[in-house]
């Protein structure tokens, strides 16, 4: 019987609660195999079980698996005793399988590697022999180190057919009813059964791709560079929120990837030195000591695996330049000293934006400040304040009624005389 596929193709039954047996599943796994698509993957198989599915297809694109052995193995006997047939086809071309995850392919029923795909550099076995296919086994010595295409597949043995697509590998497997259109000049195979493709949800998606070692690196030093833009902000702003965001989601992803400890504290001990120097408003010793941390800790941050070329240069010359640079810069203009003429805000009149005990926020001219007061009165929000000083970042403020002795007071601590606020 020919594989000739003509130009109607296997109908494709969208992914929904209700399942049909009467097609098959097909599972795009992309990406590191990570918790979030093994629990995906044991979850699917469940449901394709129940509904008596004629087989689960995994369509792998997976180059390293980033889960513990343990984790591996269970997954790997879930396969094995899977109550449905469960395949694998490395695809679409260009796609590869290596490392434990070429491994895991190896439980399956048949490997099925598409034209200009490559499977192989499994390194040490991580799964229990007993479930690998005995083809597999034989050749597990030669794949250590070795990627193979899909003619060597064929050769050792994991596979007995050409699979250049997705449609030809489901077209021959077990089940799978197709038949003979002869409406042509040509006769063709016709698929009847169906066929239904999953990936990952939406909130499982993002969570995988934060897993990432390019976007987790990111995430990180973003998240970090915000928060220290934060802190020499009033209040807590977009900044913050959007910074703690991004940090959360760099942890995770680190912490998910197979990071070098000593890497993450060379990062954060860059973070730390540019926070300094950022203060004092000068590049200085810390600026380069930040710098040698970033780029040591950036090119060695995860083990067994490396990051894009372009996060590496985004995250090691974006943030030396921001945090040399941009934020200093920043940081002068919007908290200058009194020599560049904040000396005028001494005796101006402000408005508490929130309840302040100690410290809070308060507006003058319309521009938030961060402000102590020198009183222990309380302000309520939206009470008039006065500012008395500036010490450092923040203004030092006075409640408006009962603070004018107190004004005049510390005015002449300074030595300087008791003059009208207006002279």
């Amino acid at each position: 019987m020919t594989n000739t596929v003509g130009a109607k193709s296997a109908p494709i039954v969208p992914a929904q609660d209700s399942l049909d047996p009467s097609v098959f599943d097909v599972f795009q796994m992309s990406g590191l195999l990570d918790d979030v698509v093994a629990d995906y993957l044991e979850r699917l198989i469940d449901e394709t079980e129940r509904a008596g599915s004629g087989g689960l297809v995994l369509q792998v694109n997976s180059t390293e698996a980033v889960i513990g052995d343990a984790r591996l193995d269970a997954l790997a006997r879930r396969i094995h005793n899977a109550e449905i047939p469960i395949y694998a086809w490395v695809g679409p071309s260009g796609a590869a399988a290596y490392g434990r995850v070429a491994q895991l392919l190896a439980v399956t029923d048949e490997i099925a590697v598409s034209v200009g795909s490559s499977f192989g550099n499994i390194g040490d076995l991580a799964i229990d022999e007993e479930l690998l296919s005995e083809n597999f086994l034989a050749v597990a010595e030669t794949l250590r180190d070795r990627t193979v295409d899909e003619e060597s597949v064929r050769e050792f043995g994991l596979t007995d057919r050409d699979s250049p697509t997705i449609a030809f590998f489901v077209l021959d497997l077990p089940g799978f009813e197709s038949e003979i259109d002869n409406s042509g000049d040509e006769a063709v195979r016709v698929p009847v059964s169906g066929i239904r493709f999953w990936k990952l949800p939406l909130f499982d998606g993002w969570m995988h791709a934060f897993a990432s070692p390019s976007m987790a690196y990111l995430l990180f030093l973003i998240g970090a560079g915000l928060l220290i833009f934060e802190l020499y902000t009033a209040g807590v702003g977009i900044a913050g929120v959007l910074g703690a965001g991004c940090f959360i989601l760099g942890c995770f992803g680190l912490d998910v990837l197979p990071t070098r400890p000593w890497a993450v504290a060379l990062l954060v001990i860059a973070m730390l030195g540019y926070a300094i120097d950022v203060q004092t408003g000068v590049s200085q010793a810390w600026s380069a000591i930040a710098t040698i941390c970033l780029i040591v800790g950036s090119l060695f941050l995860f083990d067994g695996m490396g990051i894009s070329i372009i996060a590496l240069l985004t995250g090691i010359v974006g943030v030396s330049l921001s945090m040399i640079s941009g934020m200093p810069a920043m940081i002068r203009t919007r908290f200058g000293t009194p020599t560049i003429g904040r000396e005028w805000m001494v005796g101006s009149m402000g408005e508490a934006a929130e309840d302040i005990k100690k410290e809070g926020v308060v507006f003058v001219d319309g521009a938030p400040w961060r402000a102590r007061v020198n009183r222990t009165t309380p302000i309520a929000k939206g009470d008039p304040v006065r500012v008395v000083a500036i010490e450092g970042l923040y203004l030092e403020i006075e409640p408006e009624e009962g603070g004018a002795r107190d004004y005049r007071e510390h005015r002449k601590s300074d030595g300087e005389s008791d003059l009208p606020l207006d002279t």
